[in-house]
């Protein structure tokens, strides 16, 4: 494992550091970067064994990003970290060409298990996954976010009474 490559993407500066120096004591190569317009200049003259690419960049979209990785370096291995998880933002990433996705805040021990984990294998199950309630909430807020938080037509696309939606909405999130 010793001297991968490692591209680590995400504008959060705390985070980024520290998902860095771990992943450089468990014998990654890394380099850093906060947008996606630095990266697609960087991926212009060097391949990267791995790629761990944050959903939502200042100035771009990770999904789009972990294409134009795919288009320049076939063989990279790229995750998505998000902390906007819901089931189609999980497919969106495969489709894109992420081997996994994982929801913030994801475990050091975890972002290197979904790396490194063989494709053959299923990787573990999460330790704390969210619960159906959170996942609903989630559905329902990316749903309305979708609909520029219009109540009524979310509520028509989601086949749901207004009302109902409206005490949701008004809900805080469930606990992981």
């Amino acid at each position: 494992m010793m001297n991968k490559e490692l591209l680590i993407v995400d504008d959060d500066l705390p985070f980024r550091e520290r998902l860095s120096q771990s992943m450089a004591k468990k014998g990654f190569t890394v380099e850093t970067f906060s947008s996606a317009h630095q990266v697609k200049e960087r991926i212009n003259n060097k391949l990267f064994d791995y790629a761990i690419v944050d959903m939502r960049l200042e100035d771009g979209s990770g999904l789009e990003l972990i294409q134009e990785i795919k288009k320049h370096s076939p063989n990279t291995k790229s995750l998505l970290l998000t902390g906007y998880g819901n089931i189609a933002t999980a497919v969106a990433a495969i489709k894109s060409g992420a081997i996994d996705y994982l929801p913030k805040p994801a475990e050091v021990d975890q972002i290197y298990d979904a790396l490194t984990s063989s494709e053959d294998l299923l990787p573990l199950p999460p330790k704390n996954p969210m619960t159906a309630n959170r996942i609903r909430w989630e559905h329902i807020q990316r749903v309305f976010f979708q609909c520029n938080r219009n109540v009524s037509e979310t509520a028509r696309r989601l086949r749901m009474h207004r009302r109902t939606l409206q005490r949701i909405l008004n809900k805080h999130a469930p606990k992981e």
